[in-house]
């Protein structure tokens, strides 16, 4: 019985090749279509990005996958592939808490793409500001992270402009330290923003005892002044600044708690449309009176709605008034909601709804989900 004979390395470079022609092929094929969407939404308002759309795409396609291609890898392709399209529609600018190379900068490329038009912004308010007012379609915001909590200031800003949540995507969060050294007992001084800093505080006392710790801005900000001076001085932040500054890695994860992750939102100037949407964020206020909340609270019981995240900001311009802000497993855009919307709007004092979205993917630092 003669042996199955194993095919050479040229035969079977020569078949890549062959399925990478069929493979481009089909990718222009989709380009031509992409174009054509786009053309048939050249007089629409609405934002090419559509995430309930592109999260069917990816679940059909993984429930489809008969391997040995992982589901990561097929996420991480068709990322880029829809990336890709939505820019032939029509180009759309993202902005995003700069400068390049912050962690905002990585879960913006990570989620929307290296085809996405990313804008850095110098804080939260501009990139609220540029939503609102047309300077760019989409904006990309951290809301929470699983160890330090709310960003207060991204809570308040929805208060004060008019825009409306799109998406969520959840990012894990691993820091590096890095240099221009060769070692460790090079390092006199470690440069970071202060959320890295401080996240990092037990290994930096365990590792690099009695270093000077001085906050920075950004991440990218501490990176480019560790490439500018030299052995001496490194830096906290995600891996890829090592490449982009000339750094090296000088130990990676060093994160005190591994199990780090920060929420992120894509925020727009209306509401999403169409789709299947998992959450609803609403901000409430409520009337000054005994048990008003719990008469909130109780209304979404009664719906049997789960609330995921109830947390309260001060009111601005209002002493000792309160704000919530909450994220509710249901989509309230259906029409079997418009009762109970009604019925919850007679008991609070002020609401408004961010926004309808499907729940989001979570990705590590390198993008892998």
């Amino acid at each position: 019985m003669s042996e199955k004979k194993t095919p050479d390395l040229s035969s079977l470079r020569a078949e890549i090749d062959r399925l990478d022609d069929g493979i481009m092929d089909l990718l222009n094929r989709r380009a031509i279509i992409s174009i054509g969407v786009g053309r048939a939404k050249k007089d629409s308002p609405d934002t090419v990005f559509k995430p309930f759309r592109e999260k069917e795409i990816m679940e059909r396609l993984a429930k489809r996958n008969p391997g040995p291609l992982p589901d990561s890898h097929l996420h991480a392709i068709y990322r880029e592939i829809m990336s890709s399209s939505r820019r032939m529609q029509r180009p759309e600018r993202v902005v995003y808490l700069g400068p390049e190379g912050t962690f905002s900068y990585f879960a913006g490329l990570e989620y929307m793409g290296r085809s996405a038009e990313l804008t850095p912004k110098a804080n939260f308010e501009e990139i609220f500001r540029a939503v609102a007012d047309g300077e760019a379609e989409l904006g990309v915001i951290p809301l929470e992270n699983s160890l330090q909590g709310t960003v207060g200031q991204v809570v308040d800003l929805f208060m004060l402009f008019p825009v409306y949540v799109q998406s969520e995507l959840y990012c894990r969060i691993t820091h590096c330290l890095m240099g221009k050294a060769s070692s460790l007992a090079e390092v006199k001084e470690v440069l970071s923003h202060p959320q890295p800093l401080d996240q990092c505080g037990d290994w930096l006392k365990n590792n690099l005892p009695g270093r000077t710790l001085v906050p920075e801005s950004s991440t990218a900000a501490a990176a480019e002044i560790a490439a500018e001076r030299g052995a001496e001085v490194a830096t906290i932040g995600h891996i890829s600044l090592a490449e982009r500054y000339g750094l090296n890695v000088l130990a990676a994860h060093i994160e005190d708690m591994p199990d780090n992750w920060t929420r992120f939102l894509v925020i727009g100037p209306r509401p999403g449309e169409g789709g299947n949407r998992d959450k609803t964020s609403v901000l409430f206020t409520v009337p000054d009176k005994p048990g008003a909340l719990a008469e909130v609270l109780n209304t979404f019981a009664g719906r049997a709605i789960n609330i995921t995240k109830l947390e309260s900001r001060p009111l601005r311009g209002e002493k000792w008034k309160y704000v919530f802000f909450t994220d509710l497993e249901c989509d309230l855009s259906r029409m079997e909601y418009d009762s109970f919307l009604a019925d919850l709007r007679e008991k609070c004092h002020t609401l408004r709804v961010l926004g309808s979205y499907p729940s989001g993917p979570h990705l590590d630092a390198g993008g892998r989900q």
